[in-house]
């Protein structure tokens, strides 16, 4: 059965997807919001865990896994939790499998998004505001942008992130909640000062506050390989800089803390220093390797955010038009997952549209199966990860 997929979304999950549906033979096409493919950088690292490294492999040409592989950094040995003085209160250690697909990886977000993007400059449609879909009596599709055009397909995924259009279209009772719970992170080259904290490290604050700290560490200067992979983009009209420098190691840190604790509102508005001195005052009394790190982080490559969370909903009547990644089940970053899960959610939808295509299931029963499997571990993950997010700013006791 042939078809036509729109996507809606250029992000890690919708990029995924496209590549999958590419790769199986099935017409797609992606309709992103930014203007050009360089818009969207992101100067940090990224955990894919073996459930999304397995989902790139089945997505992605040979010729794109393998250079994702080749330009990831030295994976960590497993997550160690820490006190503020450095003290080990436990490690859960990477399983490290023989299988040299399904395993933990270090990857730069910059690199991720150039794997993703190679081969499909025939697919992606950048510059496009998606404004609102419409249903046809033909059981097509359509999806209107901002600029006055439309496409129209037999398919629609809402990979259009934590605020989809589609998703307050379709699902207007599937909500998001504040947390009260406030990122800040950064990067700092990574100094001799610094090699205590190998791998990735959650240092607990105990004050409402915690930090999640983890190496971008490569074993040789990543150098651009064939499709415009790897190392810096000449293409990125971006100011040079420490934050999208795609060549050197670094140590990432993100400080997270209960909004209330903090003595001023936190918000992007304020400026890059004065959100480091925040975080420096917060933690004043935790080890010297910390306060260090804090001290030597670059203000040019800080952000911050307000963490929010997904609520779970009960499935909805299955149409030709479905969700994947935040887009349906947006979580808290507690524990590093989902990124992975909007794989994970890619490539089994890869894997039910291609039953359709072959003759092997109806689309709308596909597609159902697909929405039935997702909801149960996407929602799951939500929950996890929110139970983690207030596990991690807890207080100590007194």
């Amino acid at each position: 059965m042939a078809f036509h997929v729109l996507v809606i979304g250029g992000g890690i999950g919708g990029l995924c997807l496209a590549q999958g549906l590419k790769k199986t033979g099935i017409s797609v096409a992606v309709y992103e919001r930014d203007r050009t493919r360089t818009d969207r950088l992101q100067g940090y690292r990224i955990h894919i865990d073996p459930e999304g490294s397995r989902a790139l492999h089945h997505c992605l040409p040979r010729e794109n896994f393998d250079a994702f592989v080749a330009t990831c950094g030295k994976p960590g040995k497993g997550l160690r939790i820490m006190t503020d003085q450095l003290q080990e209160l436990m490690f859960i250690g990477s399983e490290s499998p023989q299988d040299s697909i399904a395993r933990d990886r270090s990857a730069s977000r910059i690199t991720l998004r150039q794997v993703l993007l190679a081969g499909l400059e025939d697919v992606i449609h950048f510059d496009k505001h998606f404004s609102r879909y419409e249903e046809g009596p033909d059981d097509r599709v359509t999806a209107h942008f901002e600029d006055g055009t439309s496409a129209s397909g037999d398919v629609l995924v809402a990979a259009d992130g934590v605020n989809s259009r589609i998703r307050q279209q379709l699902l207007p009772h599937a909500r998001l909640v504040d947390t009260h719970v406030t990122g800040i992170a950064a990067k700092a080259h990574l100094l001799p000062a610094f090699n205590r904290l190998e791998g990735a490290n959650a240092i607990q604050g105990g004050r409402g506050d915690g930090m999640f700290i983890a190496r971008q560490e490569f074993q040789n200067p990543p150098q651009m390989l064939p499709k415009g992979i790897g190392g810096n983009d000449r293409a990125a009209s971006i100011p040079p800089g420490f934050l999208f420098d795609n060549t050197q190691s670094y140590i990432f840190w993100a400080y997270i803390t209960r909004r209330e604790k903090c003595p001023v509102a936190i918000d992007d508005t304020l400026a890059p220093d004065t959100l480091l001195d925040i975080v420096a005052q917060r933690t004043a009394g935790w080890h010297a390797e910390l306060r260090e790190l804090i001290q030597q982080s670059d203000p040019a490559t800080i952000a911050v955010w307000n963490i929010r969370t997904s609520v779970p909903v009960e499935h909805w009547r299955t149409t030709n038009i479905t969700l994947l990644g935040d887009a349906i089940h947006s979580m808290t970053p507690a524990r590093g997952i989902g990124a992975n899960i909007a794989l994970r959610d890619a490539d089994l939808l890869r894997r039910k549209l291609a039953a359709a295509h072959e003759g092997n299931a109806p689309l709308l029963q596909a597609i159902e199966e697909y929405e039935l499997e997702m909801i149960a571990y996407g929602f799951q993950a939500v929950r996890e990860s929110a139970q983690a997010l207030q596990m991690f700013v807890a207080e100590k006791a007194a």
